[in-house]
């Protein structure tokens, strides 16, 4: 499973904010592998580089020093709308009467299509195949005159997920829906500012973390100053679950919550729900080791780091021969076997989406040793695929959507397998049950879709 994008953003006077932000996106790299932009204004011009790759990949010392001037924005991605393509690469430039803009999206809209038709019928013309080429017309397309009053006018258009920082020749403008779908925060730094959809790209760029940016919010930065344009109560109504449970760095802080304590309350919950008579417990790295570690110290087994990743699979363009790819979870995963041998095991893990990761990696602990091997998994059973920018399964491949949990438990080979319920999982996070996007374990979704268990279809619903 993976999610959509990362952003970051800075207006800082007298700063380099290029290397900055090439920082703010190296911190959160995890968000999105696929390509890498950077996006930057003195005030009288707009500058842009973007390029396919990891970060470190798609700048250096001579690309950062020609993105000269205060402001800037960047983006990492990950596609869910539209294809891995150098031109679907972020920031995007458009051009409007009033000027030039760069748009950076994280998210995912779900009336593109209606969108994208109507803005062609008023002789817009794509160069790209995402969604965030759609926003950026949209505002563009808009009546008024200014572009605050543009980004106010799209944002009573667009349906969906849409975190966005913006770039205009002498303001940047920080957006979120009004559902909160995907987090945005804002620092102080230097004297300027620091927009993120983490808080860990603050810490990493010496920024001090303020808050998150609102639902439904507008921040505009600009020589006068931040000011804030908002609607609503600032509580969000669809954050999605996901960010604590995997998206997000576990040293992030979402809605005044640290990412690694709810994971370890989830680790402490699966126990309570679902003991095991085991040896050891540890979590899947990275993303459920601070689960493993939950449930180790609420079950008082040992907490042993048994398995090891290496964290660089799936971040290379040099596919593997035909040999080395059938060893298949073997290059991302490797046991240590003399922690294995003869022990009964606790195995947290995030989520089993389509189950054909998981019985790969518990057969290579039972080659390891391992004698008896309990799964415990963070998210309740996935039934319902994303419409909101997670690039999640169709309904027919999500496991739990067409079996239950003793079926899946033998179809994965665990001896025993647990899920969170959704009440404890929100127990774990520690927020209200309203703020959070439930829609993949209960089908509620909070924007209109139409939902076919064989496929998901995006077209509004009528009336």
């Amino acid at each position: 499973m993976k999610e959509c994008c990362a952003l970051y953003g800075v207006y800082a006077p007298g700063e380099d904010v290029a290397r900055f932000t090439y920082f703010g996106l190296f911190a959160q790299q995890h968000r999105g592998q696929e390509s890498s932009g950077i996006a930057t204004s003195d005030g009288k011009q707009i500058y842009c580089h973007t390029k396919m790759g990891l970060v470190s990949q798609a700048f250096d010392s001579d690309v950062l020093e020609r993105l000269c001037g205060h402001i800037a924005i960047g983006h990492n991605r990950y596609s869910t709308t539209g294809s891995s393509r150098a031109e679907n690469a972020q920031p995007l430039i458009v051009t409007s009467p009033i000027g030039k803009m760069a748009l950076a999206h994280n998210g995912n809209i779900v009336n593109s299509d209606e969108l994208r038709q109507q803005l062609e019928s008023q002789g817009f013309s794509f160069r790209t195949t995402s969604d965030s080429e759609i926003i950026a017309n949209v505002i563009v397309s808009a009546p008024q005159k200014s572009w605050l009053e543009k980004i106010r006018y799209a944002m009573k258009r667009l349906i969906g997920a849409y975190s966005l920082v913006i770039l205009t020749e002498d303001t940047l403008y920080c957006v979120r829906d009004p559902l909160g779908v995907r987090p945005l925060c804002i620092g102080e730094l230097n004297g300027g500012w620091a927009i993120a959809s983490e808080s860990c790209a603050l810490d990493h760029t010496g920024a001090q973390f303020l808050r998150d940016i609102e639902p439904n919010e507008i921040v505009a930065i600009n020589a006068n100053g931040l000011q804030s344009y908002k609607e609503g109560d600032g509580k969000p109504s669809g954050l999605c679950i996901f960010e604590f449970i995997y998206f997000s760095r576990p040293d992030s802080i979402i809605q005044g919550r640290r990412v690694y304590a709810a994971r370890e309350a989830m680790g402490a919950k699966l126990f309570q729900l679902h003991p095991a008579s085991a040896d050891v417990a540890f979590g899947l790295p990275d993303s459920a080791t601070a689960a493993g570690i939950g449930y180790a110290h609420a079950s008082g087994l040992p907490y042993n780091e048994i398995m090891l990743k290496n964290r660089y699979v799936g971040r290379t363009f040099i596919e593997p021969h035909q040999r080395l790819r059938e060893l298949g979870v073997q290059q991302k995963f490797n046991p240590m076997q003399e922690r294995l041998n003869g022990k009964r095991v606790v195995l947290v893990d995030d989520s089993i989406v389509r189950g054909t990761t998981t019985p790969r990696v518990i057969n290579l602990l039972r080659k390891s040793g391992a004698t008896e091997i309990h799964m415990r998994i963070c998210a309740p059973p996935l039934k319902y695929p994303c419409c909101l920018g997670v690039d999640m399964a169709s309904s027919w491949e999500l496991i739990a959507a067409h079996k239950d949990i003793p079926e899946i438990a033998k179809f994965i080979g665990a001896d025993s397998l647990g899920y969170l319920t959704v009440d404890a999982l929100i127990e774990a996070v520690g927020l209200p049950r309203e703020y959070f996007c439930l829609a993949c374990f209960t089908g509620n979704y909070p924007v209109p879709v139409q939902l076919d268990m064989n496929k998901l279809s995006l077209e509004m619903k009528k009336g």
